[in-house]
């Protein structure tokens, strides 16, 4: 094989072939498993970066099996598949220093560790799908990779939330199944392209391409925590802190919202997708969901649920970039893909961080909490002001460029004020945490006395929350940089809209 065709399946194989061996380990051995993870985090992060190069490059990476006669397994690196591997990946690599310290007294780490890299494996394979047909595929094993991490804890809630979680994505994945299908019969292959395939085929029914555009984004809105279909988010917070981090900033709500954005420019091309009028409706959810994610957050006193409840918010800027007809909106739909990827598995280190060290689990426990673990509240704190919209920070970027994309869609008479009302409801359930946390006398900590912590936490807890706050901060200061996520975004977009 030649490297063109080689990288995407070494790029696979790099947590596949780990976490295959990993299942077969002793709980006893430890250092074998935690090297063989960080082994293959690294790798997949240096061939990420050999891909990142060469698509940059115009070169073109791609696998492709004929399963059957018009029926092809198909591995593709373009622009944005690059962008969300190598989220993925980047955040993987944190999160496995984070998952091994957050980890090391529980039981059945080989198993958790193995669906973790089964995880990642589908997350990157979602992100390199060539066309409709693979996506679906890595889709579902995602669900089922992440269902047993969802339950790991093995409590009756932690499995009452993991089998809320299945129900909830098994139906989004017929739904998305089913929209594939008919989608096949009507327009034949649909490999993935960029400005979409379905406007260059003449005849097409245009009510079926509005009803199956409808079962996509129905099955998509699943894991993407669209309302009404968001109810499977907040009660899997059950899960362990490195398994929330993985579901709202890796994987699985991510997955939705990346889908989100293939099925509108590279299925059906954002210009002939607003012909159809399926744009507007689809905005209109997201602004909704925009502002019932952080209306539900601020009444929220458990800490996970309210950020749960951030994340049904903050991922739906996604879906609203990518229903405003025009470049900017786009950018600011896209690279939000990373920011809040960023800021949000910041926020939930953190929050693993208070329960694992302190037991505290409620924003009413945070009191003075900034004193006692300072590295991780000024991490939090970072990661919250991004949230909210505030420079430099990464999240200012991208409400920035979805505002400029609403007035130069002419929506900005809509969209402008769902966009400020939000920053106050992002101000009005994070700004309250700060307060506790720097400004109020230190809580009784339940744990306080924990002799495993002598400073603020273990190193391998404490430092990844500082890393990927700096990165968030770094992203927004430097956003202008090559091929940092903004320009990244900005390339997509040249791409996506036919001159």
């Amino acid at each position: 094989m030649t490297p063109s065709v080689l990288l995407p399946l070494l790029i696979l194989a790099s947590s596949l072939i780990p976490g295959l061996i990993i299942f077969t380990l002793k709980e006893e051995r430890q250092r074998l498993r935690s090297l063989l993870n960080l082994s293959g985090a690294i790798v997949k992060v240096a061939l990420v970066g050999w891909l990142i190069w060469g698509v940059y490059q115009e070169q073109v990476f791609e696998t492709r099996w004929a399963l059957a006669p018009g029926l092809d397994l198909v591995l593709h690196a373009d622009a944005l598949s690059v962008l969300f591997v190598s989220l993925s990946t980047l955040l993987w690599l944190v999160t496995t220093i984070y998952a091994i310290g957050y980890l090391q007294h529980s039981p059945d780490r080989s198993r958790f560790f193995g669906f973790f890299s089964l995880c990642v494996t589908a997350t990157v394979g979602l992100a390199m799908a060539g066309n409709l047909f693979t996506f679906v595929i890595f889709y579902e094993l995602l669900t089922l990779a992440t269902y047993p991490l969802v339950a790991h804890k093995g409590t009756p809630e932690a499995i009452r939330g993991a089998r809320l979680y299945l129900a909830y994505t098994l139906a989004g994945g017929v739904l998305l199944l089913v929209g594939a299908v008919w989608l096949r019969t009507l327009a034949g292959p649909l490999d993935f392209s960029q400005g979409g395939i379905l406007g260059d085929i003449p005849g097409l029914d245009q009510d079926s391409l509005r009803w199956i555009f409808l079962l996509l984004i129905a099955g998509l809105g699943v894991k993407a925590a669209l309302f009404p279909l968001h109810g499977w988010l907040p009660q899997a917070m059950v899960a362990p802190a490195p398994v929330s981090a993985l579901l709202h900033a890796v994987a699985v709500v991510k997955a939705g919202a990346f889908g989100i954005v293939r099925v509108v420019y590279d299925v059906y091309g954002v210009e002939f997708a607003a012909e159809l009028e399926v744009l507007t409706p689809l905005g209109v959810i997201a602004a909704f969901t925009i502002l019932y994610g952080s209306v539900k957050a601020m009444s929220q006193d458990q800490l996970k649920k309210r950020l749960a409840y951030s994340t049904v918010s903050q991922v739906s800027y996604i879906a609203l970039g990518t229903a405003i007809l025009g470049p900017l909106a786009t950018i600011g739909g896209v690279v939000h893909l990373v920011h809040q990827g960023i800021m949000k598995i910041t926020l939930f280190f953190a929050a693993g961080n208070y329960a694992e060290t302190l037991g505290v689990h409620r924003v009413s426990e945070m009191n003075g909490i900034g004193r006692r673990m300072p590295a991780t509240t000024l991490a939090f704190s970072v990661a919250a002001l991004g949230m909210i919209g505030l420079p430099p920070v990464a999240g200012f970027i991208s409400k920035w460029y979805l505002g400029l994309g609403a007035l130069e869609a002419g929506q900005g008479a809509w969209i402008i004020p769902v966009l400020l009302a939000s920053s106050v409801l992002n101000a009005a359930y994070f700004m309250p945490i700060l307060y506790r946390a720097w400004f109020l006398p230190p809580n009784a900590w339940p744990c306080e006395n924990d002799t495993r912590y002598a400073g603020e936490t273990l190193p391998s807890l404490q430092w990844p929350p500082v890393v990927t706050a700096s990165l968030a901060l770094l992203v927004g200061l430097f956003a202008a940089s090559p091929y940092s996520p903004l320009e990244w975004a900005q390339l997509i977009a040249s791409r996506e809209y036919r001159q």
